[in-house]
């Protein structure tokens, strides 16, 4: 008897290493993917979200730890682009406060709300994200023709990075596209610019919900660290699959991901 007993802890030992490592390899997997996409056309939170909660997390922790992954990668970004930023600092300064006071109230409206309000949502917010990386071109060309026409408005384009930034904290699969579309309403045209400024004022948001998620105790240290370390390497491999792959094919197959994701929360809620 006491040897079953020995083999059944042994097996049950045995069986949680290795579903810890089933678990680990599916976070860099997903974090990896991600990256690699993002670094090609954007747009990976729509695969490693899905992922993460198809691999257990709740959609609540899906959410926080794919923020926290990003985070890194968006800052060293925005650090390589920093040459390419504006030189107006009283301008730059504006739109990253609202950045940060926006980012913060989303972070911790969502921690606050019931989980599963955001969880409703889930299927909603993929929705919307995923329109807009369908049609987010569509829409900057049409933010650049208003622009054009109306002139740069600050304020106008502080309202609507701080609706932006408040999207951002609270989820922001497709948040990029919009802050482009914003700078085009602002009359920005220079692509490396508004790249630069996208990139900062990104890494701005995701600040706040990290600093906010790290105080909130609802991080997962482990799983972070296993996908920092998947999100850098993909976002490296990334950049060398950009010279072999087309960002049209890699943008194409990321809209009908996001479309089948969306379509499967639907039909999950239902």
């Amino acid at each position: 008897m006491l040897l079953c007993h020995e083999l059944a802890a042994y097996a049950t030992d045995f069986n949680n290493k290795f579903m810890n490592l089933l678990d680990i390899t599916l976070y860099f997997a997903a974090e990896m993917s991600c990256g690699a996409v993002n670094s090609v056309a954007g747009g990976g939170t729509f695969l490693t979200f899905p992922i993460l909660i198809m691999g257990g997390l709740s959609p609540l922790s899906a959410n926080i730890m794919s923020t926290i992954a990003l985070w890194p990668g968006s800052v060293s970004s925005a650090y390589t682009y920093r040459k390419q930023l504006p030189g107006d600092r009283e301008w730059l300064f504006a739109f990253a406060a609202v950045s940060m006071l926006g980012g913060a109230i989303g972070t911790i409206v969502l921690l606050v709300s019931p989980e599963v309000v955001f969880e409703r949502l889930v299927p909603w917010l993929l929705l919307f994200a995923t329109l807009v990386f369908t049609f987010g071109g569509r829409g900057i060309s049409w933010c650049r023709q208003f622009g054009a026409a109306h002139g740069a408005n600050r304020s106008l384009g502080l309202a609507l990075q701080f609706a932006i930034a408040l999207y951002g904290g609270y989820f922001g699969a497709g948040l990029g596209i919009l802050m482009l579309a914003m700078l085009q309403v602002m009359g920005l045209s220079h692509i490396h610019q508004m790249n630069a400024l996208k990139t900062l004022l990104g890494s701005v948001i995701n600040a706040s919900a990290v600093v906010i998620f790290a105080m909130s105790g609802k991080v997962i240290w482990e799983v972070a660290a296993v996908m920092v370390a998947g999100a850098v390497i993909g976002g490296h491999l990334g950049a060398r699959l950009a010279l072999r792959v087309s960002p049209d094919t890699v943008r194409r197959a990321v809209i009908v991901i996001g479309f089948l994701m969306t379509a499967y929360f639907f039909a999950h809620e239902a």
